[in-house]
């Protein structure tokens, strides 16, 4: 699996093109970016010079975000699937085959309803992405004070998602497992061994503090291997059933972490030998 990184969690990094080169410092081997990060990066550089950069520092791109708001009103929505085009373009002409949303485990929408409406929107989403060769990694989102943000409880379980991915019903559709809300949902290793790897999109990595599961808080994370989740397990079941993409880090913290990109991203280097050594990897 390839270690990759975001710029969640280490600091202010600069250009895109800095981050690649200090992430291939740290060991990393895969990066994460947005779709209009990769728009400016063509315009200014070029395709050709942009894909000498990333192939010199022996950096692959992973995964972009969904730039649409499937959870407001309809036109806000509409008004957003321009920009998808764009990035989808931008990404695949890197290669890019991964993008990436979150599922909030509430809503203030009367919850069938939204469900109607994300389904069709999601589904157009998909579309569009598979147009491109781009896969829609869907993420279930696990804390519990999430759970109660808003008026009317949705989905926040592994299974549940994977069930509303067979409605969406577009084959270029699956999860953005994310090691905190494994957690966080009482996730398991079985869980995780019957899934097949194309089911996964994408990966998350990060760890949580050790206080009582119903009180962690989405942006209060740890570096891997900095607290109690089980990585070695979670990293093993993957390799187990076949799963080979990026594994990215997110880390969400209340304050912006201390240090310099390039000691974070050295902590995070750190953690990620660790959590691999005891998954029995590399």
């Amino acid at each position: 699996m390839i270690k990759g990184i975001s710029r969640a969690g280490i600091g202010e990094a600069g250009s895109l093109e800095r981050l690649v080169v200090e992430a291939a410092k740290a060991g990393f081997a895969a990066v994460d970016a947005g779709g209009d990060e990769l728009q400016r990066w063509l315009e200014e550089a070029g395709l050709e010079a942009a894909q000498a950069h990333l192939q010199r520092h022996g950096i692959q791109l992973g995964a972009i975000g969904l730039p649409v708001e499937w959870r407001a009103d309809e036109d806000t929505f509409r008004s957003g699937l321009k920009d998808l085009a764009l990035h989808a373009e931008a990404a695949a002409q890197f290669g890019v085959t991964a993008c990436c949303t979150y599922v909030l485990p509430a809503t203030d929408y009367p919850a069938a309803h939204f469900m109607a409406l994300a389904t069709r929107r999601l589904r157009t989403c998909a579309q569009i992405l598979g147009a491109y060769g781009i896969r829609l990694g869907l993420e279930f989102v696990g804390p519990h004070h999430l759970r109660s943000a808003w008026a009317n409880p949705f989905i926040w379980t592994m299974q549940e998602t994977l069930d509303w991915i067979d409605a969406i019903g577009e084959p270029n559709v699956g999860l953005l497992l994310d090691a905190y809300h494994w957690y966080t949902t009482g996730g398991t290793e079985a869980e995780l061994l019957q899934l097949s790897p194309q089911q996964i999109v994408h990966v998350h990595l990060n760890d949580a503090k050790p206080v009582p599961v119903n009180e962690v808080l989405d942006n209060d994370r740890l570096y891997p291997s900095e607290g109690v989740i089980d990585l070695g397990t979670f990293l093993k079941a993957l390799q187990t059933i076949g799963y080979r993409g990026v594994v990215a880090q997110e880390i969400l913290t209340l304050e912006p972490p201390a240090g310099s990109s390039e000691q974070l991203l050295a902590r995070s280097a750190a953690g990620y030998r660790k959590a691999y050594a005891a998954a029995g990897l590399k």
